[in-house]
Formats: structure tokens, C-alpha cells, sequence
């Protein structure tokens, strides 16, 4: 169905992804909330340890620390608008805040988002770090580590443009989305049937901004893995402690990039309940995910962490 205001003359988009909203809808806001909050005060803890801590002002702390901000600018995106929904009677948004959503969606840590480039990043830096620590200080300045931050966080959105002057471009044929948030459903709202050239250019960034720096991160873990195997227990140890979180974030992240490629992208039908199950999967995993396990296996946050939690303790 499609809602006008003729004063604004605007179109709105209803959300038809949620499940029995109307039985569990205070459940549905319980649930998400306590999320919401755990994300922001988890990510933000390390953000602000590694922040205001000296000792953690290295490259790859400050990867982290930029993979842990886009985490917490993805969450407010989507959760407050999310939390609105579950409480009103209609969910409904319009067309051009549904564009806007998606399209920083996929700026930040969708299937086309900068979080894949962080890692790439991450993964350079782990490389130079183990296969030529005499180089580090001179390979990874601070110009280095600027410069990737800023093509890490510049490049997704500036390559999404055409793809979002495209899609305003075409007629409206649908106004229900199949989903509960704008994602990547927001393109099965158009009359795409006469338009290649929109799916082309998907084509082109899903391998552009995925495909490559996958590529590339596994190259650079696969030469990390084979010099430190040949250079000896420490070197292995050393290997093993710094890449294995990175390790574990890219391998969840790329399992949920798989399914907004697989099923968003391919038209894969699903039944709603469990569109709805993965499509939470994306947006309240990842976020969770990444503080929990730079804060237990990164050992100095983890000391930090457990200083900083000793001293509230001793207060109270």
C-alpha cells in the first residue's frame, strides 16, 4: 500500500518482514533494548580504554577501536528506529529515509561497508607487524595508518553513489518491503525488470568491496601463517595471540555478508519467520560479537579491562 502526504509529497514504505508483532511486541522492545544497551556500553568501554590509554595508541588498536565505532554508528542506526517500530501501530517509513538507511547501512557494515576494509587493514597490519618487524615503525606511521582509516571509511560510500542516484532513478512498483529495516530488500521495491545496469553495478561492488579485500586478507594470513611457521615457536605464539580474534571477526562477519549476498541479492525465497531470524542475525550479532572477543582475546585490553573493572569494584 502506498501513504501520500501531499504537503511533504512523500512516499512511505510499510515494514512486512515482522513476525506476530502485535502478540509480542513489548517481548520484541524488551529484547532489543537490553541489546541496544549492551552494544553501546560494550563497544564503547574499549573504545574509550583504547582512547584514553597510551600503551593501546598502536595501529592496531586503532583499527579495533575504528571497527568498534562503526559498530556503535551501525546500532544507532538501526536499533532506535527498530525499538519505534515495535511499539507503533503502523511500521511505516518514508522512501527517502529508507534510502538514506540503507545506503549508510551498506556504508558501514553491510555486505558493501567499510568493515570489510578495516579488516583488510587489520590484516596488513598484522603482516608487516610478523613478516618484517624491522620495518613497522617505518612501514605503518601515522600517515600510513590515516590514510587507510580515511579509504576505509571514504571508499564504500563514494562507490555506493552511483548505485543510490540509480535507484532514485527508477519507478516504484512495490510498497511493501520484505523485511524489518532497510537493508538491501529496499531494490525489490523497484521495477527492476527492464534495468541491467542497477544489477550490474551490484555486481561490481558486491566483488569490488567484498571479493578483493577478501582475496587480500587471505593472502596476507596465508604468508603470515607460512613465515611464522618457518621462524619458530615465539614467532608462531605471537602470530597465533594477534591474528586469531581478527580471524574469528572476519569469519562471523563474512558468514552474515553471505546471507545478505546469498538471499537479499540472489532472490532466494525464505519464509518470513526466518528472514526475520537472520536478518536479527546481522544487526545485533556482529556488534555484540566484536567487543566480546577483543576484550577476552586481545591480552592488554584484556588487562585493561580487568584493571578498569577491579577500580569500580574498589569504589563500591
Amino acid at each position: 500500500m502506498e501513504y501520500m502526504t501531499d504537503e511533504l509529497n512523500a512516499t512511505y514504505i510499510t515494514f512486512g518482514g515482522h513476525v506476530e508483532l502485535h502478540k509480542y511486541r513489548f517481548l520484541y522492545f524488551t529484547i532489543m533494548f537490553i541489546v541496544y544497551v549492551l552494544i553501546i556500553c560494550s563497544n564503547s568501554t574499549i573504545f574509550i580504554l583504547i582512547w584514553v590509554q597510551k600503551r593501546l595508541h598502536k595501529p592496531m588498536y586503532i583499527f579495533i577501536a575504528a571497527l568498534l565505532f562503526n559498530s556503535l554508528l551501525f546500532s544507532t542506526l538501526i536499533y532506535p528506529k527498530l525499538l519505534v517500530d515495535f511499539l507503533s501501530e503502523k511500521q511505516i517509513t518514508s522512501l527517502s529515509l529508507c534510502s538514506l538507511q540503507s545506503f549508510t547501512y551498506y556504508s558501514l557494515c553491510g555486505a558493501d561497508g567499510s568493515e570489510f576494509l578495516l579488516l583488510a587493514a587489520m590484516a596488513y597490519d598484522r603482516y608487516v607487524s610478523i613478516c618484517k618487524p624491522l620495518q613497522y615503525q617505518t612501514i605503518m606511521r601515522k600517515k600510513t595508518v590515516t590514510t587507510l582509516l580515511v579509504l576505509a571509511w571514504l571508499l564504500p560510500p563514494c562507490q555506493l553513489v552511483p548505485g543510490f542516484i540509480l535507484g532514485n532513478s527508477l519507478k516504484i512498483c512495490n510498497y511493501t518491503l520484505n523485511g524489518i529495516f532497510c537493508n538491501n530488500a529496499v531494490t525489490k521495491l523497484y521495477c527492476m525488470s527492464s534495468n541491467g545496469s542497477y544489477i550490474i553495478y551490484g555486481v561490481f561492488l558486491v566483488f569490488n568491496t567484498v571479493f578483493v579485500p577478501l582475496v587480500f586478507i587471505l593472502f596476507t594470513y596465508s604468508k603470515i601463517l607460512i613465515i611464522s611457521y618457518r621462524r619458530g615457536s615465539i614467532v608462531r605464539k605471537k602470530a597465533v595471540q594477534t591474528c586469531t580474534p581478527h580471524l574469528l571477526i572476519l569469519i562471523s562477519f563474512s558468514f552474515l555478508c553471505s546471507y545478505d549476498v546469498i538471499i537479499a541479492r540472489l532472490e532466494i525465497d525464505l519464509p518470513r519467520t526466518a528472514r526475520s531470524i537472520m536478518t536479527l542475525q546481522v544487526v545485533l550479532y556482529q556488534p555484540l560479537f566484536n567487543p566480546v572477543i577483543y576484550g577476552l582475546k586481545m591480552t592488554d585490553i584484556n588487562k585493561q579491562l580487568k584493571r578498569l573493572f577491579s577500580r569500580a569494584l574498589g569504589i563500591f
